[in-house]
């Protein structure tokens, strides 16, 4: 079987320094040669040695890049290319100039740059400034004079001490002082001038021999520069420039300067410093002095960062650092490639079978999902040979991980490089640890931890060296270590899917199992209280946020307060609505909110029961169902869900525990977690009314033991079309209305007789809702009960019938209009104008009595209509009984009009006295109703007859 190892062209375990140093002069040949120059390098490198070549006012090189980017190679080959330095007898261009390829515009502006004269300084300005403080106004400054002072054969470590060579250096002195101190003293200068306070006299005496200086003058004389000396960039830069004078034309000193990110952070001041120093050397040495650093971030990222916080103008410092390289995850994964993962011929031909094997599975293999950033994946044959066994998405996702953890203080200082290793060193450890398995192999996300493990604070990995003391699975620590790499990768949302692609080991691993396998590490994790879940998603807990994420856990919330939550997100946020339209009548129907059976608000004829996933008959759902058997309600059945029962009661828990902690906390670090626990509990919030609508939307709906086939998953949809089926079952009668669309506007219109009427009914034939309610009012007259508006209504808004308020009042209208019902309030019959009044007056209803009219007989009518003839000598003008009683009644109204005129001149004519009995009986006939006159007229008749013939004619 072929190994990973026979695939490569060198040994992947051979050393390779991951970390350059700056100071490190061992290995230089092998530096130079193992250098990966890549395309994107290529193009910053001519626009550097432009920029070099053609000086135009900026001295300054930053070149950015994340942790273990290969900033400090750059610089170091940079050094030596400029000065042209010779490793082993061969000169460094010569052996960069093949690796530019066919780039001839490179090798030229190389060969140019190199035929400048010139002195590189490199050096680490933290190793450099052990002793000196960042906290002194010229540290910056300092750490330059030091390596300047060293550079020239001076003592760097004490400024004083270098000045004084440099002043008997400058006279010729500098070696007669040091051979006359070696005969004074017994010992080289070199060591003696590392402990001045004991040589005093012995320099003294050199000093005074070398002088001609009599001992008791020059007695002192080191105390003397030491008390005397001041540091200043201006002395700095002359002395720089002075050094550079004193060399071949052109000649350029280059001070390049690794990890000043590191070294400056967020100091101010220091920044101050480097941008003095640059500005200084530019103006004093006009181009022949460069100053080429590194750091993690961009020059805008810094100063930015410093702009914002504090207010400082740095835009001078921009300027002079106008030439910027910024190193990339493709540059690495390209320096990776080439380095380390070169292929051999017999590789070549394995790996290209893999590729046409599993291409067209690359998408569904390493494509993350469900929200996160798309990062790329294998482009063709020759990107998968050379990324093999590593995933294009780990480069990218690494370096991300990398600059969050430092952005989160895993490592020493914000902007600080991790310094321990280099990405190559990273990815070197992986390949060695998967070396000797097979072909189809991978490397999986979480071995990228080994590698930086001894970098990372003691305490931000605890939880780590926890699980793998006391977890006991393997697998689920390896998960944990990957979810520790992606935690404050944003970008980047730690789903089962996503996390299982991290955590793919072959090609022909099934992904369902794996999955599988993901997901039981992650329940393990989440239940040791290593990570915590927000709905989908799962994220790294570190000491502190375990701490607070356990007493979440602990937390103690009532049923009660679980209930009120479910029903909130049920009812407020999935169905939103306490009433239901019916589309058929255009009405709404209030319905009583239940969970579980608890009544949640008002009391209405009609329910909508939610079986959530916390009922403990659950399971069972023959038992569930007996529940709805005779009530008028749907029963809506979620399925059981373990999960959003889960996430309920931490959303309840949170909850509480942040509002009662919050205000409390002093600890700036607890204050933050708790805010993000506030904000991912909003987040759990709007993820559980997702859920709540899937699993309503998978609810089963059961009337009366009766299942209803529902296809739809839409909650609204399916809890609509469950209650229509309930309104038409509760309320058979409902269809009586004949599908009319009522409305309070159409009250004023079924008062008013009009034949074939709005609503598509002849005035001879009654609708069957006229005839249900005009049975309803006769059954009552005939037991002797009372109809009043009140009951006629709280009768047919209920089962069996289920009809809406202005349905009811315009089939009640239309049966007035009819005259099949009198309607009464005070004993007062209501018509027209006050009728439709009485029925719009809700307040009032109680006292609107309803009585069923009285059928009158052609005999009856007749009589009245001949009464009427001979009474008033005119034939009425209706045919109907009501309407002719009505007419009788305002006849005599206008017979009293006439005749009471005449009553009033009873005194100056008594011969009209006799009128005062017939006013008397037509005012007592007036306020009869029209039904006397059809009914018991007959018993005064005659005598009206008589008294019209007798008094009233005459």
């Amino acid at each position: 079987m072929t190994l990973l190892k026979d695939i490569f062209e060198k040994p992947v375990d051979r050393s390779i320094e991951g970390v350059i140093k700056a100071d490190d002069e061992a290995g230089l040949l092998l530096e130079v040669e193992e250098y990966v120059l890549t395309r994107e390098v290529e193009k910053r490198l001519e626009n550097f040695l432009d920029a070099y070549k053609n000086y135009e006012g900026a001295n300054g090189v930053w070149v950015s890049g994340f942790f273990g980017s290969g900033k400090s190679h750059l610089l170091k080959i940079l050094a030596l290319l400029l000065e042209n330095r010779s490793i082993d007898g061969a000169e460094v261009l010569d052996l960069f100039l093949p690796k530019c390829r066919d780039n001839e515009i490179l090798r030229g502006d190389l060969k140019a740059a190199v035929a400048i004269p010139s002195k590189s300084i490199l050096f680490n300005i933290d190793q450099k400034a052990e002793i000196i403080s960042k906290t002194q106004v010229d540290a910056l400054l300092s750490v330059f004079v030091k390596v300047f002072d060293e550079m020239c054969g001076y003592y760097g470590k004490q400024g004083y001490i270098a000045r004084f060579e440099r002043d008997l250096d400058g006279r010729d002195l500098y070696k007669p002082f040091k051979k006359a101190y070696q005969e004074i003293a017994g010992q080289s200068w070199e060591n003696g001038r590392e402990v001045t306070l004991l040589e005093g006299p012995n320099i003294a005496r050199a000093y005074g021999r070398v002088t001609g200086m009599e001992d008791s003058v020059a007695t002192g004389i080191i105390d003397k520069y030491r008390s005397d000396y001041k540091l200043s960039i201006e002395d700095f830069a002359n002395q720089v420039n002075i050094y550079i004078e004193q060399q071949e034309p052109n000649f350029r000193l280059n001070f390049f300067v690794d990890e000043v990110g590191q070294y400056i952070a967020n100091n101010t001041k220091l920044m101050t410093n480097l941008q003095t120093v640059a500005e200084s050397l530019a103006t004093k040495c006009r181009g022949r002095a460069w100053v080429v650093v590194t750091a993690q971030e961009d020059m805008n990222a810094v100063v930015g960062e410093m702009g914002t916080q504090q207010g400082n103008d740095f835009s001078k410092i921009q300027a002079r650092f106008a030439n910027r390289m910024k190193l990339t995850s493709a540059d690495v994964a390209e320096v990776i490639q080439k380095r380390l993962l070169l292929k051999n011929e017999q590789g070549v031909e394995t790996l290209s079978d893999v590729y046409h094997e599993q291409t067209n599975n690359f998408k569904t293999l390493f494509d993350f999902a469900d929200g996160s950033q798309t990062y790329r994946n294998f482009k063709d044959r020759d990107h998968f040979i050379h990324s093999y066994p590593f995933i294009p998405y780990q480069f990218t996702l690494f370096q991300a991980a990398i600059q969050n953890l430092s952005i989160h203080n895993a490592f020493e200082g914000k902007h600080s490089s991790v310094g321990e290793r280099s990405m190559l060193g990273v990815f070197q450890q992986v390949a060695v640890h998967i070396v000797d398995h097979g072909i189809r192999e991978l490397a999986t996300f979480d071995l990228m931890f080994e590698g930086i493990r001894t970098a990372l604070k003691a305490q931000i990995q605890s939880a780590v060296l926890v699980a793998e003391r006391n977890l006991g699975d393997d697998f689920a620590v390896r998960v944990l270590k990957a979810l520790f790499l992606v935690k404050y990768v944003k970008s980047f949302k730690a789903t089962v899917r996503n996390i299982s692609i991290l955590m793919l080991d072959n090609f022909n691993r099934n992904v369902t199992d794996l999955q599988k396998q993901v997901g039981a590490a992650l329940d393990l994790l989440e239940q040791q209280t290593y990570i915590q879940r927000n709905g989908e998603l799962y994220e790294f807990l570190t000491d502190e946020e375990k701490d607070v994420e356990q007493e979440i856990k602990n937390t103690d919330v009532e049923n009660s307060e679980i209930s009120k939550a479910l029903e909130n997100i049920i009812f407020d946020h999935v169905l939103k609505t306490r009433k239901i339209r019916y589309d058929e009548n255009a009405q709404d129907y209030p319905f009583s909110r239940r969970l579980d059976g608890a009544l949640c608000g008002r009391e209405h004829e009609l329910a909508i029961n939610v079986i959530t996933p916390f009922n403990e008959q659950i399971e069972n759902e023959t038992t569930i169902s007996m529940q709805s058997m005779g009530k008028d309600e749907l029963l809506l059945i979620m399925p059981a869900d373990d999960r959003f029962y889960h996430d309920l009661v931490l959303f309840k828990k949170t909850d509480k525990y942040v509002r009662l902690n919050v205000s409390q906390t002093q600890q700036e670090a607890v204050k933050r977690i708790l805010t993000d626990k506030s904000f991912q509990n909003r987040e759990r919030e709007k993820e559980l009314q997702a859920k709540a609508k899937e699993l309503l939307g998978q609810a089963k709906c059961i009337i009366n033991l009766k299942p209803l086939e529902i296809t739809t998953t839409d909650p609204l949809s399916k809890i609509t079309q469950g209650f229509y089926d309930l309104l038409r079952l509760t309320y058979p009668n409902l269809k009586m209305l004949g599908g009319i669309k009522y409305t309070e506007d159409n009250i004023s219109t079924c008062l008013t007789p009009q034949g074939a009427t709005l609503f598509g009914d002849d005035d001879k034939m009654m609708s069957e809702a006229e005839l249900e309610m005009l049975s309803f009012i006769r059954g009552n007259s005939r037991n002797g009960l009372r109809t009043t508006l009140k009951s006629l209504l709280e009768r047919f808004e209920k089962k069996p019938y289920g009809w809406y308020f202005a349905a009811i009042l315009c089939v009640l209208a239309k049966l007035c209009a009819r005259e099949k019902i009198e309607v009464r309030s005070d004993s007062n019959i209501l018509e027209d104008k006050a009728l439709e009044k009485a029925l719009r007056n809700t307040g009032g209803h109680g006292n609107v009595i309803l009585d069923p009219q009285i059928d009158f007989t052609a005999s009856q009518v007749r009589q009245l209509k001949e009464f009427h003839e001979d009474f008033f000598d005119t034939p009425p003008k209706a045919n109907e009984a009501r309407p002719l009683g009505r007419e009788t009644i305002e006849a005599l109204k206008a017979k009293l009009q006439a005749l009471e005129p005449l009553a009033g001149q009873m005194t100056h004519y008594p011969f009209l006295t006799v009128l005062a009995d017939p006013i008397k009986q037509l005012r007592e006939l007036a306020k009869k109703e029209y039904s006397f006159f059809l009914t018991d007229l007959s018993l005064i008749k005659e005598d009206l007859l008589d008294m019209k013939e007798d008094i009233l004619d005459p």
